[in-house]
């Protein structure tokens, strides 16, 4: 693109045209340049958003974009990051916040048997942190069940739910 934008200016000299106003060369395709933290190792990450959320002056809005920052890497925060999380988000007192970020995590763990292994474990490290803060888990709370799911078993689709929430379970429960 270089090399054209030399040439056109070359003939433009050589015609007596004037001056060519120049062709921007490079466009940013996407909004993450390198992503050079996806480089650093683990320590360094994990202590990059440790500091960060334990700013005493951090608002809202850095503690989302931190937090949805965190989200976009293709990894499970550590059980320090995720303390260091949850106490941001008390200090600008977003209980809707923290219940998100663990929801979140629990959805990056992937398969059930992940789940069960990997955030059963991190919430058992966060535990203390939870019960310190007076936060509950999205589990505790009933946010891991449907609250108006209705079995119907006209609809084919919906045959998987069933072992999922339990109700293949329920005496005389037939579909």
């Amino acid at each position: 693109m270089a090399s054209l934008t030399r040439a056109i200016t070359r003939l433009a000299v050589q015609t007596g045209r004037g001056a060519v106003r120049s062709i921007a060369t490079t466009t940013p395709v996407s909004g993450h340049s390198d992503d050079i933290m996806e480089k650093w190792p683990a320590d360094k990450f994990d202590n990059h958003f440790i500091t960060y959320l334990n700013r005493p002056e951090i608002d809202g809005w850095e503690v989302r974009k931190a937090l949805t920052e965190l989200h976009d890497y293709d990894v499970i925060p550590d059980p320090k990051v995720v303390e260091a999380a949850l106490r941001a988000c008390r200090r600008v007192n977003d209980y809707a916040l923290t219940i998100r970020f663990l929801e979140a995590i629990k959805i990056k763990c992937g398969s059930q048997k992940n789940r069960d292994a990997i955030y059963g474990y991190i919430v058992q490290q966060i535990k203390p942190v939870l019960d310190e803060l007076g936060i509950s888990t999205p589990e505790e709370l009933g946010y891991d069940k449907p609250e108006f799911f209705i079995p119907q078993p006209e609809f084919w689709w919906e045959k998987r739910w069933y072992k999922d929430y339990g109700f293949d379970k329920l005496p005389n429960y037939q579909f």
